[in-house]
């Protein structure tokens, strides 16, 4: 539902050109191999119908989505595309894979087993993923599992194995020892797997060449928030913009908030947002008398925000920010302030600021 401009608390602008240009830099990363887009969490938050056909005016063919559900969203947007489906086998819809020209990615021995019984039914050799599992523990064939799915060769599987992947546990944390022993033991899965196409590089793993293989299927990286520590992000997608809705001074020595958590230490200029924790912005991102909050943007000035961030509103120091009234415009992500800004005063990751952007805001999409 497309909420009016002005019926909405806060504007979120969404710029699909500087998608584009993201995936186009993460391509540029691994010239060898094919670039993928993961667009799970309604694109991270920002709309898979809006995402998928940019990315695929950008030149991607390969998507990757968490749920069936996603999935048939996308193939909806994006006819053409090779679409997997991350989170194993939904196995009471397993129609629904054929019928709509989804790819499942079969981790578990159950999966592949259900997967190989359906294609023998029904007659069709349906391509799938299979997932094997190198040090993440979650979703995945364990090696000596893979070995002996791999026993009578990919060629005589009931089903087509389009790719061979696995995932990163801690690519993002440059140097850690367990990216290189799961680079080794893909390396080694693919071995007994001829022929079948590798996937293993994450967004992170997108800046390891050794990661490559021959789909890279960068995720977070696409959407402008940070993907390796230390390192900066690619372009911000995202946007968020609101109008003061009130102006109020405060004495020194006056709380503000739930909680009296904030203190002003000085008589302050008080602006308010209709924006909360309901839209996603979290309410550990709020200012408390032991620590400063995320930041805001007003008439170009840094502002602090006072107090907790409620389900509604946010209560922002605008004392050094010259003269502002009801109606001015107050940005809280954009100008310099990144997700991961915003994030990092939550004490969260840019992943959970972006897939929580709430549905109460008009959304504006630019390119």
């Amino acid at each position: 539902m497309m909420i009016p401009e002005n019926e909405a608390g806060a504007t979120l602008t969404i710029d699909l050109g500087a998608l584009q240009r993201n995936y186009r830099a993460l391509a540029t990363m691994g010239p060898k191999a094919q670039c993928a887009a993961v667009v799970k969490a309604d694109a991270y938050g920002i709309g898979i119908e809006k995402a998928g056909p940019a990315l695929a005016r950008a030149g991607c063919r390969t998507f990757f989505v968490a749920h069936i559900s996603e999935g048939k969203r996308l193939r909806a947007a994006a006819p053409d595309a090779a679409i997997y489906v991350l989170n194993g086998l939904f196995g009471e819809a397993i129609d629904t894979y054929a019928a709509s020209d989804l790819r499942p990615v079969l981790g578990s021995r159950e999966d592949v087993e259900a997967f190989a019984a359906f294609c023998e039914t029904a007659g069709r050799r349906l391509p799938a993923a299979i997932h094997v599992d190198t040090g993440m523990n979650r979703l995945g064939l364990d090696l000596a599992e893979a070995a002996l799915l791999a026993e009578p060769g990919p060629a005589a599987l009931a089903f087509e194995p389009a790719l061979l992947m696995s995932h990163f546990a801690c690519a993002d944390e440059a140097g850690h020892p367990l990216t290189a022993r799961q680079i080794d033991r893909f390396a080694q899965l693919r071995g007994l797997f001829p022929g079948v196409p590798g996937s293993l590089a994450n967004s992170a793993g997108c800046a390891l060449p050794a990661s490559h293989h021959d789909i890279m299927r960068p995720g977070v990286a696409l959407y402008g928030a940070r993907f390796v520590s230390g390192r900066d992000p690619l372009e911000p997608v995202v946007r968020l913009d609101a109008p003061v809705v009130q102006v109020r001074s405060v004495a020194k020595g006056q709380t503000v908030g739930y909680g009296a958590a904030w203190t002003a230490p000085r008589t302050s200029h008080i602006a308010i947002v209709s924006v909360g924790y309901a839209d996603g912005y979290l309410r550990q991102a709020g200012s408390t008398d032991r620590k400063t909050g995320a930041p805001a943007r007003v008439n170009g000035v840094l502002c602090p925000l006072a107090g907790r961030v409620s389900m509604d509103l946010i209560a922002i120091d605008v004392t050094d920010a010259g003269q502002v009234a009801k109606g001015d415009a107050v940005t809280l992500i954009g100008d310099g302030i990144g997700v991961d800004d915003v994030a990092e005063a939550a004490g969260t990751i840019g992943y959970e600021i972006l897939t929580g952007l709430g549905r109460r805001y008009h959304r504006r999409y630019v390119d």
